[in-house]
């Protein structure tokens, strides 16, 4: 008799035991599951604020419609936009993506800022930077469009001026400096630096000491961009989403919504495995006392070509 009592006590034990445990991994999955949702409606509400469409709706070098669903090729130009009070400013930076998921590879190609080309609805040459200053980023697009010969399927605005903002929410970042140099009295000393906010900005905006030029600014504004996204998504971070998401709603323009974000990331995200940097070659020259950075109709032709293959057309 005392042993299935012992019994009985012993089960109910156990009974009481699954029911907690079952208890803390129901507790366990509303805690997740409502922080995911509060994350995900936050990340939500932050995209509908970039969210930016172009006027000019599709793509005239594109003969259908674009499917993210099917996963086709797609290209996205980034501009880091130079935008201060009382003046629209000018595209700081141009880098143009093509996504390939059926080869998983993206070819980034920095467009230097006094490149000369024909500034599309002004009908003139002039630096392609000057094209965000005369009608914004759907002037942009279209210059840069027939600079390349390839359709621009979207766009993502950084501004440059509200970058620090960023970086200030993810808790600065780290970068590798190759190059000891002073910046509006700041100093960057070689080797491993840690930047807050303002003197990240500082380090993304250097190039006139920088005897790469243009292309050494480029490549720290991509230091900057990669450290942002690398601490981002850090688990440090990511209990100051909020802020995070505000700097990003409040400095970051895009004609991507948010589903198609999502689409993306599911359909896409194999690409970043191969990344390959492009570098449009030319050679700096003064017309008229304006520098200008000029690119050879065989250097042009060979990059199209590139591009082209790379988007499957």
């Amino acid at each position: 008799m005392s042993s299935r009592i012992d019994k009985n006590t012993t089960k109910k034990k156990k009974r009481k035991w699954v029911k907690i445990l079952i208890f803390s991994f129901v507790l366990l999955f509303l805690v997740v599951g409502g922080y995911v949702y509060s994350v995900y409606n936050s990340l939500s509400k932050a995209v509908d604020t970039m969210h930016e469409p172009l006027e000019r709706g599709k793509s005239e070098k594109r003969s259908k419609e674009l499917s993210f669903t099917k996963a086709e090729p797609f290209s996205v130009l980034l501009m880091g936009v130079d935008e201060r009070e009382g003046d629209r400013g000018r595209s700081d930076s141009l880098i143009v993506l093509t996504i390939n998921p059926q080869q998983n590879s993206v070819r980034m190609l920095s467009i230097p800022r006094d490149t000369r080309t024909e500034i599309i609805g002004k009908g003139k040459q002039d630096k392609i930077n000057h094209a965000y200053a005369f009608g914004g980023v759907d002037m942009s697009i279209a210059t840069v469009e027939n600079f390349l010969d390839i359709p621009i399927d979207h766009y993502v605005q950084i501004n440059m001026e509200g970058f620090k903002d960023i970086v200030d929410a993810v808790g600065g970042v780290t970068v590798q400096n190759d190059l000891d140099f002073t910046y509006e009295g700041t100093h960057f000393p070689k080797g491993q630096l840690t930047l807050d906010g303002a003197k990240a900005l500082k380090y993304s905006r250097m190039r006139y000491e920088d005897p790469r030029g243009d292309f050494g600014r480029q490549a720290r504004q991509r230091q900057i961009i990669q450290a942002v996204i690398k601490e981002g998504a850090s688990l440090s971070t990511i209990t100051n989403y909020g802020e995070i998401f505000n700097a990003l709603g409040n400095n970051v323009k895009t004609s991507l919504t948010f589903d198609e974000m999502v689409t993306i990331q599911s359909k896409y995200k194999a690409s970043s495995k191969d990344m390959v940097q492009e570098q449009i070659k030319g050679s700096g020259q003064k017309i008229n006392g304006v520098y200008y950075y000029s690119v050879p109709d065989e250097e042009k032709n060979r990059i199209q070509q590139l591009l082209k293959e790379h988007l499957e057309m």
